[in-house]
């Protein structure tokens, strides 16, 4: 659920009926090469953590609808990202998922045109060139490559070396206090999801869902067993307006700490969060189209979207921690990671339910209820890629 806190203290609710996307867009063929076309293809995505390109040479593979990028450490340090696509006949560069090359070129397996680091075309096997053949004409095709906070994101769409700045639903200054870059990953969770992208994101950006598919959650957070996630989001909000408690305020439950089974953090919390980010309990940035990262007193969880198919999507989620945060025993892990994980799969589950719905050839688009907001907020980003 992604919070965004109001600009005057007014309720956030719809104040009018809207409809939704058509239903076509969550299953049709033309509508998903749209999606990949306009969205996936035209914004930063994320690809993975800059841990795992660690090294000079260190290379991978990621691979998005029908394209495919090879990520490169170079000898300076910095990533660089091609098509992984020969200029000669457009052999694929690299087979391995990952790895390390074993020289300073990236050599094609077909006919051997060798490039540097930087992807310029530094030799090839011909005994002779042709007139008017320059190396220099025919560098890999180059994409734009950011790093984030120890987050690694591509762009299809961008020149080599643009800004990510902006491009984050709130300033993501707002997870400063917690040492991304230091954390390793302690666990990963991965699943296919039989639904569209856009299901996942709409039912991240509602909790009129949360009383009936998420009881634990909804116990943990009480606002949200209560169908909101932000107190504004109450119609009747002012009469409760100083009220501190959990329900109202939207803060963890009374003796809780974190996301965890039993609501308790089980390694050391990090030193420099404020007492408002303990309160908390869970402080979100997103990053559309493809991940959410949420920091807890303990732990900072990822979640990341790639789309498979108009109907399926792949879910990757990964629990952060720095040494000092890591809880003592596998049990403990176990507390902390076996939460969110319940959490992911009744998402999961009910996004597949709403997957399913769609295919009546009665239902042309749905409505939205004044809770959905941030539903509305999505389809109006959605709509605005594609003009």
């Amino acid at each position: 659920m992604n919070v965004h806190p109001a600009a005057e203290p007014s309720w956030n609710g719809l104040a009018e009926s809207r409809p939704t996307l058509d239903s076509r867009a969550y299953f049709g063929a033309e509508e998903y090469a749209r999606d990949l076309r306009d969205i996936w293809y035209r914004n930063w995505v994320h690809v993975c953590r800059s841990s795992e390109l660690a090294e000079p040479r260190d290379f991978r593979l990621f691979r998005l609808g029908d394209q495919e990028i090879l990520l490169l450490r170079g000898e300076n340090g910095g990533l660089r990202a091609f098509h992984n696509t020969c200029r000669h006949r457009g052999s694929a560069l690299r087979t391995e998922d990952s790895g390390r090359l074993k020289s300073r070129l990236i050599v094609c397996p077909y006919h051997a045109w060798s490039y540097s680091l930087d992807g310029d075309l530094v030799r090839v096997p011909s005994k002779s060139c042709p007139a008017g053949f320059e190396k220099a004409d025919h560098p890999l095709y180059r994409v734009a490559v950011a790093e984030w906070r120890g987050f690694v994101f591509v762009n299809f769409g961008a020149e080599p070396g643009a800004s990510m700045d902006g491009s984050f639903d709130v300033d993501p200054g707002v997870l400063a206090d917690w040492p991304l870059e230091a954390m390793t990953s302690a666990h990963v969770f991965r699943k296919t999801m039989n639904c569209n992208w856009k299901i996942f994101w709409e039912n991240y950006n509602e909790c009129l869902h949360c009383p009936g598919v998420h009881p634990e959650l909804s116990a943990l957070v009480p606002i949200y067993g209560r169908g909101l996630m932000d107190r504004h989001d109450d119609p009747e909000w002012a009469a409760h307006a100083d009220d501190t408690a959990p329900e109202f305020s939207g803060t963890l439950r009374h003796g809780a700490e974190t996301w965890s089974s039993d609501g308790s953090a089980h390694g050391r919390a990090f030193p420099e969060l404020g007492d408002r980010e303990r309160a908390a309990g869970q402080t979100y940035v997103t990053h559309l189209p493809s991940i959410f990262v949420v920091g807890h007193v303990d732990y900072v969880r990822a979640v990341s979207l790639r789309p498979l198919s108009p109907t399926q999507t792949e879910l990757t989620a990964e629990w952060f921690f720095t040494p000092d945060t890591l809880p003592p025993t596998a049990e403990e892990l176990d507390n902390i990671v076996s939460f969110g994980r319940l959490v992911l799969e009744q998402d999961a589950a009910i996004c597949e339910v709403n997957q399913r719905g769609l295919a009546s050839g009665r239902h042309e688009r749905g409505v939205m209820m004044p809770e959905e907001y941030e539903i509305a907020r999505f389809h109006d980003w959605v709509r605005a890629q594609s003009r």
